[in-house]
Protein backbone atom coordinates (compact mmCIF):
# COMPACT_ATOMS: atom_id res chain seq x y z
CA UNK A 1 0.00 0.00 0.00
CA UNK A 2 1.60 3.68 -1.00
CA UNK A 3 0.87 6.64 0.66
CA UNK A 4 0.63 10.05 -0.43
CA UNK A 5 0.26 13.69 1.85
CA UNK A 6 0.06 17.36 0.34
CA UNK A 7 -0.87 20.10 1.85
CA UNK A 8 -3.25 22.93 0.20
CA UNK A 9 -2.52 26.22 1.44
CA UNK A 10 -5.60 29.25 1.21
CA UNK A 11 -6.07 33.17 2.41
CA UNK A 12 -9.00 34.19 1.22
CA UNK A 13 -9.80 38.45 1.29
CA UNK A 14 -12.97 37.70 3.54
CA UNK A 15 -14.09 36.51 6.44
CA UNK A 16 -16.07 34.20 5.15
CA UNK A 17 -15.75 32.00 1.48
CA UNK A 18 -16.02 28.94 -0.03
CA UNK A 19 -13.57 27.50 -2.28
CA UNK A 20 -14.14 24.70 -5.12
CA UNK A 21 -10.79 22.60 -4.91
CA UNK A 22 -11.61 19.40 -6.50
CA UNK A 23 -9.27 20.41 -9.46
CA UNK A 24 -6.58 20.95 -6.45
CA UNK A 25 -7.54 17.41 -5.19
CA UNK A 26 -7.95 15.76 -8.64
CA UNK A 27 -4.32 17.34 -9.01
CA UNK A 28 -2.67 15.60 -5.87
CA UNK A 29 -4.63 12.36 -7.03
CA UNK A 30 -2.25 12.64 -10.27
CA UNK A 31 0.88 13.12 -8.54
CA UNK A 32 0.15 10.06 -6.08
CA UNK A 33 -0.35 7.18 -8.88
CA UNK A 34 -2.81 5.61 -6.22
CA UNK A 35 -5.19 4.12 -8.87
CA UNK A 36 -7.76 2.44 -6.09
CA UNK A 37 -7.88 3.26 -2.67
CA UNK A 38 -9.46 6.34 -0.51
CA UNK A 39 -8.66 9.96 -0.62
CA UNK A 40 -8.88 12.34 2.92
CA UNK A 41 -9.29 15.86 2.96
CA UNK A 42 -8.85 17.50 5.92
CA UNK A 43 -9.47 21.18 7.19
CA UNK A 44 -6.28 21.47 9.07
CA UNK A 45 -7.72 24.76 11.21
CA UNK A 46 -11.00 25.30 13.54
CA UNK A 47 -12.43 27.98 12.09
CA UNK A 48 -12.49 26.12 8.13
CA UNK A 49 -14.28 23.32 7.19
CA UNK A 50 -13.85 20.73 4.11
CA UNK A 51 -17.34 19.67 2.52
CA UNK A 52 -19.01 17.77 -0.66
CA UNK A 53 -21.83 19.47 -1.63
CA UNK A 54 -23.00 20.92 -5.78
CA UNK A 55 -20.57 23.43 -6.99
CA UNK A 56 -23.93 26.43 -7.71
CA UNK A 57 -23.69 29.60 -6.52
CA UNK A 58 -26.95 29.58 -5.46
CA UNK A 59 -26.54 27.07 -3.34
CA UNK A 60 -22.96 28.57 -2.02
CA UNK A 61 -25.10 32.12 -1.04
CA UNK A 62 -27.66 29.68 1.21
CA UNK A 63 -25.53 27.78 2.44
CA UNK A 64 -23.65 31.40 3.59
CA UNK A 65 -27.05 32.75 4.74
CA UNK A 66 -27.96 29.82 5.97
CA UNK A 67 -24.61 29.20 8.56
CA UNK A 68 -25.14 33.25 9.60
CA UNK A 69 -28.34 32.74 10.89
CA UNK A 70 -27.14 29.62 12.79
CA UNK A 71 -24.21 31.29 14.36
CA UNK A 72 -23.99 34.92 13.44
CA UNK A 73 -20.96 37.15 13.63
CA UNK A 74 -22.70 40.23 15.28
CA UNK A 75 -23.05 41.11 17.87
CA UNK A 76 -19.58 39.15 18.72
CA UNK A 77 -20.37 39.66 22.48
CA UNK A 78 -22.96 36.38 22.41
CA UNK A 79 -19.97 34.29 22.44
CA UNK A 80 -18.41 33.36 25.39
CA UNK A 81 -15.08 32.41 23.57
CA UNK A 82 -14.68 36.07 22.57
CA UNK A 83 -14.00 36.80 25.70
CA UNK A 84 -10.58 35.58 25.36
CA UNK A 85 -9.69 38.34 22.93
CA UNK A 86 -10.90 36.48 19.84
CA UNK A 87 -13.49 37.70 17.49
CA UNK A 88 -14.74 33.93 15.80
CA UNK A 89 -17.10 32.27 17.87
CA UNK A 90 -19.23 32.22 15.37
CA UNK A 91 -16.76 30.47 12.82
CA UNK A 92 -15.68 27.52 15.13
CA UNK A 93 -19.89 26.85 15.31
CA UNK A 94 -19.75 27.03 11.54
CA UNK A 95 -17.31 25.02 11.33
CA UNK A 96 -18.63 22.04 13.47
CA UNK A 97 -21.45 22.31 11.33
CA UNK A 98 -19.76 22.06 8.30
CA UNK A 99 -17.85 19.23 8.81
CA UNK A 100 -13.91 19.31 9.44
CA UNK A 101 -13.26 16.51 6.28
CA UNK A 102 -14.28 14.66 3.72
CA UNK A 103 -13.19 10.92 2.14
CA UNK A 104 -13.44 9.92 -1.35
CA UNK A 105 -13.12 6.89 -2.95
CA UNK A 106 -10.69 6.28 -5.58
CA UNK A 107 -11.47 4.18 -8.23
CA UNK A 108 -9.26 3.72 -11.65
CA UNK A 109 -7.29 6.86 -10.75
CA UNK A 110 -10.35 8.90 -10.28
CA UNK A 111 -12.15 10.40 -7.24
CA UNK A 112 -15.36 8.46 -7.47
CA UNK A 113 -18.23 10.87 -6.98
CA UNK A 114 -21.70 11.34 -7.42
CA UNK A 115 -23.67 13.42 -9.59
CA UNK A 116 -22.37 17.19 -8.94
CA UNK A 117 -20.85 16.28 -6.28
CA UNK A 118 -17.45 18.40 -5.57
CA UNK A 119 -15.28 19.10 -2.89
CA UNK A 120 -15.34 22.49 -1.27
CA UNK A 121 -12.59 24.70 1.35
CA UNK A 122 -15.53 26.73 3.60
CA UNK A 123 -13.68 29.35 5.00
CA UNK A 124 -15.20 31.18 8.15
CA UNK A 125 -12.32 33.40 9.88
CA UNK A 126 -10.49 34.54 6.77
CA UNK A 127 -7.43 36.87 5.77
CA UNK A 128 -4.61 34.69 7.38
CA UNK A 129 -2.90 31.54 5.94
CA UNK A 130 -4.50 28.35 6.99
CA UNK A 131 -4.22 24.61 5.11
CA UNK A 132 -6.11 21.54 4.08
CA UNK A 133 -4.21 18.10 4.48
CA UNK A 134 -4.85 15.90 1.30
CA UNK A 135 -3.89 12.19 2.03
CA UNK A 136 -4.21 9.33 -0.11
CA UNK A 137 -4.17 5.90 0.44
CA UNK A 138 -3.97 2.74 -1.94
CA UNK A 139 -2.61 0.91 -4.62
Amino acid sequence: MKSYREELWFQTPSRRDYVNITRKVEECLKKSGIREGLCLVNAMHITASVYINDAESGLIHDYDQWLEKLAPHEPTSQYRHNRTGEDNGDAHLKRQIMGREVVVAVTSGELDFGPWEQIFYGEFDGRRQKRVLVKIIGE
